[in-house]
């Protein structure tokens, strides 16, 4: 295995890990590579680990997803459908505005830091205190829209689409379970625009192995992360997911402390 490929694995595990747990793949990816003084591996490679994480939640809602296309004759599908329509659009106008800002200003360290840091109180503020135990059927227009602007912030590194996502929908009053649904529904438009817009930077990729490397690893991982937060929230809070990025944020900023003190 080439280098080039194996850092494909490592970044296409963390990338479907991270996406859909709350602790923020962009800040992971902008991390490890830091780090571990590896090369900005480029567009194209980050667009392969999208569409990877994008095919791992279709594979996993599958089923969901043809259930809402074969019965939009039922009001309550046709509500969800509308709802995921009106929370998409926030963070596509988000995504078009401030595209250049999240490749470039966002990707501070300190940042970063303080954003896993905050985001994660803020997660476990509403996990805890949430007594929500409303259904994505009990949903608004007006609170889809709420939870379409809340995850226009998921461009800035460490606040995590599914974070952010997550803590709105809880505060919002849905219960935990279908916190995390809605979240995961709502990323899958937003990841195949963002995908299908840059998708020719694939084609022109020197290194296509790699790009399909690191294309499955995300699809696997984002599996398996996906299955994972459900199993944990069923019986627990989203505690651990709070403790992690609390301690990540720590060790950004103690590097930083570190290397310019």
């Amino acid at each position: 295995m080439t280098a080039g490929s194996f850092h494909a694995l490592v970044l296409g595990l963390v990338q479907g890990l991270t996406e859909f747990l709350p602790i923020s793949s962009s800040a992971h990816l902008i991390l490890i590579p830091r780090y571990l003084g590896w090369e900005d591996p480029g567009l194209a490679f980050d667009v392969a680990l999208h569409l990877g994480t994008l095919a791992g939640v279709l594979i996993y809602f599958w089923k969901d997803l043809c259930h809402l296309a074969t019965h939009l004759g039922d009001q309550k599908e046709r509500n969800t459908v509308l709802f995921l329509i009106v929370a998409t659009i926030p963070g596509g106008l988000a995504g078009f505005l401030l595209e250049h800002k999240a490749e470039t200003v966002f990707r501070s360290p300190l940042l970063i830091a303080g954003v896993l840091i905050g985001m994660g109180t803020l997660l476990g503020l509403a996990d805890w205190f949430s007594k929500g135990n409303k259904t994505i059927a009990d949903l608004t227009i007006g609170a889809a829209l709420i939870l379409g602007l809340a995850q226009g912030f998921a461009l800035i590194p460490g606040v995590s689409r599914s974070g952010i996502t997550i803590t709105m929908a809880l505060v919002l009053g849905l219960n935990r379970s279908e916190s995390a649904k809605f979240s995961f529904l709502m990323s899958i438009p937003i990841i195949a625009g963002a995908g299908i817009l840059k998708s020719k930077a694939i084609m022109h990729s020197p290194d296509k192995f790699a790009l399909g490397v690191g294309f499955l690893a995300a699809t696997v991982a984002g599996l398996f992360a996906i299955w994972l937060l459900f199993k944990i929230i069923q019986t627990k809070r989203y505690t651990p997911f709070v403790l992690y990025r609390w301690a990540l944020g720590a060790f950004v900023l103690l590097n930083l402390a570190r290397f310019n003190g």
